[in-house]
């Protein structure tokens, strides 16, 4: 559970001396960003609007998966997408400094959408087939796919080997696991083969500026390769309610491209993936100061045993039929 702390040497001024490395000129001002993976801060400019630095973090990414995703946000911006894109500064997107790399961004306001919202969800339905229509378009080769394995069996094998869990809660972590991942299986099965594209990959409404009626998508740091309906599941809400901002996420975005049915049995095993890759991805930066801060609960019991609960609610939930939006 140990590491390396990360950022550790990053001070303000080492943040504005990056900055001005690129020939940019600041007043001084830097306010840190709400952002756990990487590093992000609001940065005054003596002249012009304020920019966003942000820093990756060391060793989660190649040069070479960065620059995938600078490049996919290029294509979706030159596509007419409203993506906040790394600037181009020095004719490069990704600088480096003193051991850091970093990119610079325009400052963009706005809010999270209203998911429930028949309008709201129609356009973003809009919006994501125009943006998948891109992703089609290309392919990933430094960036990863999800899947059971890398987002399921991964995640569980290391919370489980770290010792993460209370002692007393381990063996039925490990059989929900096991039973999960069966379940998983089964679910793919029935689904059939998905066409896999680049795709946003944490389209969830934080990740989206509403501003003047539009959607805005920021953030494409988690992109990756996968089925379409992971960039829509999260827009959806919970099973119990989610018949009819399905009808209305698709209603928009097969104005664009068409959308396969099947893939929709995918929904339960994605939200599944995603419970069990949060938990590690908190385990695996739990060395890094701003972890605990955030996250105090995580190594209490009660955490580990409402994981047990939501563990056993989607088991539950594999076994059902997947959404009807028709």
């Amino acid at each position: 559970m140990g590491g390396e702390t990360p950022f550790a040497d990053l001070d303000p001024d080492r943040i504005l001396d990056a900055v001005e490395s690129l020939g940019l000129h600041s007043d001084g001002r830097v306010l840190a960003l709400n952002s756990y993976e990487n590093r992000v801060y609001r940065i005054g400019m003596e002249q012009g609007p304020a920019r966003v630095a942000k820093f990756y973090r060391p060793g989660r990414w190649t040069d070479e998966a960065i620059g995938e995703e600078h490049a996919f946000s290029a294509e979706l911006k030159a596509a007419d997408l409203s993506v906040v894109a790394p600037l181009e500064i020095q004719g490069r997107t990704l600088h480096h400094f003193q051991g850091h790399r970093f990119a610079l961004f325009e400052l963009r306001g706005g809010h999270a959408p209203e998911p429930g919202n028949r309008d709201v969800l129609t356009h973003l339905g809009r919006v994501l087939g125009r943006l998948h229509a891109v992703g089609a378009s290309g392919r990933f080769t430094h960036r990863g796919v999800i899947g059971i394995e890398s987002h399921g069996e991964d995640p569980v094998h290391y919370l489980l080997e770290n010792r993460w869990l209370p002692p007393d809660l381990e063996g039925n972590f490990e059989r929900l696991a096991e039973a999960l991942f069966d379940a998983m299986d089964a679910c793919y099965e029935r689904a059939g083969e998905s066409t896999v594209l680049r795709l946003h990959g944490d389209c969830h409404p934080g990740n989206i500026l509403w501003r003047d009626e539009q959607a805005h998508f920021v953030d494409l740091d988690d992109c990756l390769s996968g089925p379409a309906v992971q960039d829509l599941w999260m827009l959806a809400g919970r099973r119990e309610d989610s018949r009819e901002p399905w009808r209305w996420l698709l209603e928009g975005y097969e104005t664009f491209r068409a959308f396969d049915r099947r893939e929709l049995h995918l929904v339960e095993s994605l939200r599944t993936l995603r419970l069990l890759h949060h938990n590690a991805w908190i385990a695996r930066r739990w060395h890094d100061p701003a972890f605990p801060v955030a996250f105090p609960w995580f190594e209490a019991p009660r955490h580990w045993e409402s994981v047990i609960t939501q563990m056993q609610e989607q088991l539950a939930a594999l076994q059902e039929p997947p959404p009807d939006p028709d």
